[in-house]
């Protein structure tokens, strides 16, 4: 065996206890009578795996918070509506969005 190759069983067996013995796997049944529970481990767990018959079937995981929220009306100064914007549509454009013409 090349020595490297030692090393990759090594990495892979790693990588495979870490992914598969430390995260949380519960088969459907429990997760349902204890959804709420498990959801709360969800932010210290990082992800629970669903398990159907000690199967893996899907992965919960926490949704990212949004990096930071919008404010409104950031550009009220720099901005402007055009009066022509708030004057009726032409005919021709309005039967369009009644579904007549073409």
């Amino acid at each position: 065996m090349v020595r490297g190759a030692e090393n990759t069983i090594c990495i892979d067996m790693t990588m495979y206890l870490v992914h598969y013995i430390v995260m949380l796997m519960v088969n459907i049944h429990d997760a349902k009578a204890h959804l709420s529970e498990y959801l709360n481990r969800l932010e210290h767990e990082g992800e629970i795996v669903l398990c159907k018959r000690n199967q893996p079937v899907a992965v919960i995981r926490p949704v990212a918070a949004p990096a930071r929220s919008r404010a409104i009306g950031l550009e009220r100064e720099q901005f402007t509506v055009p009066e022509a914007f708030f004057e009726a549509l032409p005919e021709d454009l309005l039967s369009l969005y009644d579904g007549h013409g073409s």
